[in-house]
């Protein structure tokens, strides 16, 4: 569900996901400015800048996985930052599912993506409860 607020930062966002559905990658490439620096605070080597690196990640994902779907769910905007929580899903080539979940932060000037806080992962199912997870974290911290 996108909702309303700026239209600059909102109006990338639905053009992003539209192109995703629609499977243009010239559109969605469109959507981030040529000095783009994509950050992941979870895995921070896989931070880039530029929209080539951009272009080879989509022409991956849409070769890799070819009726990949992005939901939105839900966005909020302040200013020129739009939050946006992302569902994204598909079939690989190989018949397995392709699921992944979470969240976007987005910088936008003159409606493109000047930056964002990546913070979409792949959904895991079978790991164990919270309980689990927890003492997992806790000991592979040793």
């Amino acid at each position: 569900m996108i909702t309303t607020g700026s239209d600059d930062a909102l109006s990338m966002v639905v053009r992003l996901q539209a192109a995703t559905n629609d499977h243009r990658l010239d559109d969605l490439v469109e959507c981030f400015a040529d000095g783009y620096v994509n950050q992941n605070p979870v895995h921070p080597d896989r931070g880039f800048s530029g929209r080539d690196q951009v272009r080879r990640n989509w022409s991956q994902i849409f070769a890799g996985v070819p009726d990949v779907r992005a939901e939105v769910l839900r966005t909020a905007v302040d200013g020129d930052t739009v939050w946006s929580e992302w569902e994204m899903s598909g079939t690989r080539r190989d018949g397995t599912p392709h699921l992944m979940r979470g969240v976007i932060i987005f910088g936008v000037k003159a409606g493109r993506a000047g930056w964002a806080r990546f913070y979409l992962e792949p959904v895991t199912t079978g790991g164990g409860d919270a309980d689990h997870a927890v003492h997992a974290q806790l000991d592979g911290a040793r």
